[in-house]
């Protein structure tokens, strides 16, 4: 009998020193450096951090027996702070990944101290080409889009469609240099011809000298370079000179939901925009945006669906691997594709480019919609395989030619 309650009490023991053990496991904290007050913070903001905790609570809430944290960082659109976050989260606050990081010239910054500390990094709010190119690294991953699918989602069709003139409106960044450039090439490519571009400072409130310059081009399309509150003010005060009332079309080459809910109906109808996810575009995308709206009272941005993807795709490559090593957990992740409620088949290439379809949509008319967020009509799918950026012109030094 003591020899039955001898080994019942070494089972409890060994049973108890197992949970201790699993819970004083230090935390998985994965790390978002968002603009949470800046021009982008309806585009990433807060509802980026709302998308990964949801994807963290519906893996289950750990992970190896860790349990996941989310922790993030205001970069207030400056690199330099955004860089400094990035040193912080990985060298003091123990962060294994670091994601959407909105904007490109503070991915950018982010992306050279993740690369130097053999971290992943999953952009999801950035656009800049440059990313899985000249600053692609082994452990990045350019998740939603890029320079180069919007110009030629967006830039390809108008064109096509006879809108072969071109003027820039470019917000002075990284980001607008690489959009306008990427956009000139396929509008040029199509037998398009751009006719000049002015670069405004980023975060401009009076779009009234720049929008002179557009009109007196006589161009038939102006091209938007720019995002966030730069979009918003320059569709509205475009909609004020009377531009697109005179025949000039405005094409803004990054555009979200938000904007377009903030513009309104009224002033964006019409407009072709180029996305890579909507929340009405099938069951599974509003069965996630209903989730999400009972949180923040707003549609995800393809932003934010893309960190609640690019979140629960690295859970489930750490899960698989059975280690955070960067290197065990980046090639599950290129080996598996992505089927979710953000995209069906989804490949991350050896650029870190994250292939998948993208969308190119018309803003509806005001008597179109049947309420609040219905804004867009679907005009195309492009695949992914024609949307991003072949491989075979890539300039990622990690790209075997």
């Amino acid at each position: 009998m003591r020899r039955v309650l001898a080994g019942v009490l070494a089972c409890a023991f060994a049973i108890s020193a197992n949970a201790s053990l699993a819970q004083d496991k230090p935390p998985l904290k994965l790390g978002g450096i968002l603009d949470m007050s800046s021009l982008y913070a309806d585009i990433t903001g807060s509802g980026s951090e709302t998308a990964a905790k949801m994807a963290m609570e519906d893996f289950g809430g750990e992970v190896l027996g860790r349990k996941v944290e989310i922790v993030v960082g205001d970069h207030l659109n400056k690199a330099d702070l955004s860089a400094n976050i990035a040193r912080d989260m990985i060298d003091n606050q123990g962060v294994e990944m670091i994601f959407d990081v909105a904007a490109s010239a503070t991915a950018l910054a982010a992306a050279e101290i993740a690369k130097a500390r053999n971290k992943i990094i999953m952009f999801n709010g950035p656009g800049s080409i440059r990313l899985s190119n000249e600053a692609c690294g082994p452990y990045t991953v350019h998740y939603v889009f890029d320079t180069f699918a919007q110009a030629n989602v967006t830039g390809l069709a108008a064109v096509k469609s006879g809108l072969d003139t071109w003027f820039f409106l470019t917000a002075d960044y990284a980001f607008g240099q690489d959009l306008e450039k990427d956009t000139s090439n396929v509008v040029v490519k199509s037998g398009g011809k751009v006719l000049g571009s002015v670069r405004h400072p980023i975060n401009t409130s009076d779009f009234s000298s720049f929008l002179l310059q557009a009109q007196a081009s006589k161009a038939k399309v102006i091209g938007l370079a720019n995002a966030g509150g730069d979009t918003i003010n320059a569709i509205k005060q475009a909609a004020e000179f009377g531009l697109t009332k005179s025949g000039q079309k405005l094409s803004p080459l990054l555009a979200f939901v938000t904007d377009i809910d903030s513009v309104g109906l009224d002033t964006a109808q019409g407009l072709l925009l180029a996305e890579a996810f909507y929340w009405d575009l099938n069951d599974d995308s509003r069965a996630f945006t209903k989730r999400f709206m009972e949180r923040t009272k707003r549609v995800p941005t393809s932003a934010q669906a893309g960190v609640y993807s690019s979140v629960t795709h690295y859970l489930k490559a750490v899960k698989a691997a059975g280690t955070t090593d960067a290197a065990a957990v980046m090639k599950g992740m290129k080996e598996t594709p992505i089927n979710d409620m953000f995209t069906k088949n989804g490949k991350i290439r050896e650029d870190g480019r994250m292939v998948h379809d993208m969308y190119l949509f018309e803003v509806k008319k005001p008597s179109e919609s049947k309420g609040r967020w219905d804004d867009y009509k679907l005009v195309a799918t492009v695949p992914g395989d024609q949307a991003f950026q072949p491989l075979s012109e890539s300039r990622c030094p990690l790209v075997k030619k």
